[in-house]
């Protein structure tokens, strides 16, 4: 089966870290066997490449084709404008993704299915693709694409409209397929298939020295951690006025992005500073490492949709605090692996840090329910899901299977 999968939600040389749940997926199913796949990830264009534009400047460092683990990716430039883009983005996408599929195609790669990432606007694009290359389409929502964007009404229609064509619907939450079933998409379109976890990559480590190897052995225990980008949504300012409040504890933030500035200000404000440490974004080997310094992570969020730190986290053996948001409540089904926050709240964020290291679980019984999310009953439904639209029509998709969860 020769699959295309695109996403603008796809990691790169440039950019190694982007979207990698998108690739980790590809490359488990790619292992079972039978599938050739390409990639299309499109990148906005960007004139150039110093380093003094920020994250514009990865875009126009980025490849035009490259190679990661035995795959061939494109990565083909669209037409990204300030305040217009948002409506003319899946355009502008589906052309970038038309022109590079046709060459694949003149290379010699005919896909059989198109597997999309992210609904708004990629799944939008996706489905201008499939229409005109009369090709099948699976498209799977990730989160902000149907708890977000999908609130505004012209994006909505489109998304719609964009389900009508796909042959299949994948949701990574069941919190996520309520949303989708919600918001005017057919529940027998859509199913469950939840990311799962590497335990080979993460895995316990020693908690000293994992902090002695990162370089942050001054950080006084407990060490509380939050890991992601560093925007607004995170809600990383409730886990800096949650640290305010246990003084003997410290806070490890590993990410990027715009709040960075905003975080360090807070933390001065309020005198913890010097039990605050913010890191950039790191490979997903050392990452392993802040999970087992960590004594528990914290995930504060506006909304997710499968948050795959909290798996990750786990699989180290390191128990979890969370907001009750997207798939959260689905991966903590097991009280002895964290808590989940009846509140979004200081105070209960506090509340459930404190209640957590007084009863801290052993590390043992939190990696053995994370081992639960293993990838391989996971690829294996998501092998069969664009297998059986890959043997139908691209036209109208009749008698479609009723909704599993994997």
């Amino acid at each position: 089966m020769r699959v295309l999968t695109f996403s603008t939600l796809y990691p790169s040389e440039a950019r190694p870290r982007h979207g990698i749940f998108v690739e980790t997926r590809l490359r488990h199913m790619i292992a079972l066997g039978d599938v050739d796949a390409r990639v299309v990830a499109p990148v906005p264009w960007f004139p150039s490449g110093w380093k003094g534009f920020g994250a514009y400047a990865r875009f126009a460092a980025t490849p035009r084709r490259e190679q990661r683990h035995g795959i061939a990716i494109a990565h083909p430039r669209y037409l990204m404008l300030p305040k217009i883009g948002m409506t003319m983005q899946p355009l502008s996408l589906a052309l970038a993704g038309l022109r590079a599929a046709q060459r694949m195609r003149r290379d010699g790669f005919e896909c059989d299915v198109i597997d999309a990432h992210y609904f708004y606007p990629d799944g939008v694009a996706a489905a201008i693709m499939a229409k005109r290359l009369r090709k099948p389409l699976v498209v799977t929502a990730r989160g902000s694409d149907l708890n977000l964007i999908a609130d505004l009404p012209r994006a909505r229609r489109r998304i719609l409209a964009a389900a009508h064509r796909c042959a299949r619907i994948v949701c990574v939450s069941a919190a996520l397929r309520d949303r989708a079933i919600a918001i005017g998409i057919e529940a027998e379109s859509v199913e469950v298939l939840r990311n799962g976890v590497d335990l080979g990559l993460f895995t316990p480590q020693d908690r000293d020295d994992s902090l002695r190897a990162l370089g942050l052995d001054r950080l006084p225990r407990p060490l509380l951690l939050a890991v992601g980008n560093l925007v607004p949504e995170k809600g990383l300012d409730l886990a800096v006025h949650a640290l305010a409040r246990i003084p003997q504890a410290s806070l490890l933030i590993v990410g990027e992005g715009p709040e960075a500035r905003a975080l360090g200000r807070l933390a001065a404000e309020l005198g913890v500073t010097s039990r605050l440490a913010i890191i950039a974004a790191m490979p997903q080997q050392r990452l392993a490492l802040a999970y087992s310094a960590a004594d528990l992570l914290v995930l504060p969020s506006l909304r997710e949709g499968w948050p795959n730190v909290v798996l990750e986290a786990m699989a180290c053996g390191t128990p979890v605090v969370a907001a009750d948001v997207g798939g959260v409540r689905e991966i903590l089904s097991d009280p002895r692996t964290g808590r989940v926050l009846p509140q979004r709240s200081v105070e209960a964020l506090v509340a459930g840090i404190e209640a957590l290291l007084r009863n801290a679980p052993s590390r043992d019984a939190v990696r053995g329910h994370a081992a639960r999310f293993d990838w391989r009953t996971v690829v294996e439904r998501h092998r069969e899901v664009l297998r059986l639209a890959a043997a139908r029509s691209s036209s109208y998709f009749a008698g479609k299977p009723q909704c599993a969860t994997y």
